[in-house]
């Protein structure tokens, strides 16, 4: 079985979260051949994915656990909370998985900050991704956390290759 790497991302809304994540997603797969598949969370229930009247809204809207495939692609519906090991076992084939939220998942987790810096979060985070927008030497960071420079996208690959965990 090959190895298979983990981490997290988090931090507040418009931070730069899901543009860091695209970024390192991009480069993974077209720069170091890598499948990668990626869990985002979303704590408000905003995100729609199936359109009313549709049939595979239909069957979803039963309560089913429903599949539906294509040619193209395989959409999954499910209306229970999942744990992260069931979400992993639905993607089955990967080398990294990025997970945007979730932050009580016991996963390395980079948070992303831009103008300023919230230290409820250095609880949950291992690193900090940010830019020259936030004076860091103002915050009283844990010893523990690295900084990364969320506009250098090698630096953010580089530190998730060494301390993802495997999955």
């Amino acid at each position: 079985m090959k190895k298979r790497l983990a981490v997290a991302f988090t931090g507040p809304s418009n931070s730069g979260k899901t543009t860091l994540i695209l970024k390192v997603a991009r480069r993974l797969i077209h720069e170091h051949g890598k499948a990668v598949a990626i869990i985002k969370h979303d704590p408000k229930d905003k995100a729609r994915f199936d359109v009313e009247g549709k049939d595979s809204y239909k069957f979803s809207d039963t309560g089913a656990e429903v599949i539906v495939t294509s040619p193209n692609r395989t959409t999954y519906f499910s209306k229970k909370q999942k744990e992260l090991d069931e979400m992993i076992r639905l993607f089955d084939d990967f080398d990294v998985l990025l997970v945007e939220g979730l932050k009580n998942l016991p996963l390395p987790r980079i948070s992303v900050f831009r103008n300023s810096l919230d230290c409820d979060y250095f609880p949950y985070m291992d690193a900090l991704a940010t830019d020259n927008s936030i004076d860091i030497k103002k915050y009283d960071l844990p010893a523990n956390i690295d900084i990364l420079d969320v506009n250098n996208c090698d630096n953010v690959i580089s530190w998730i290759l060494k301390n993802a965990k495997e999955v």
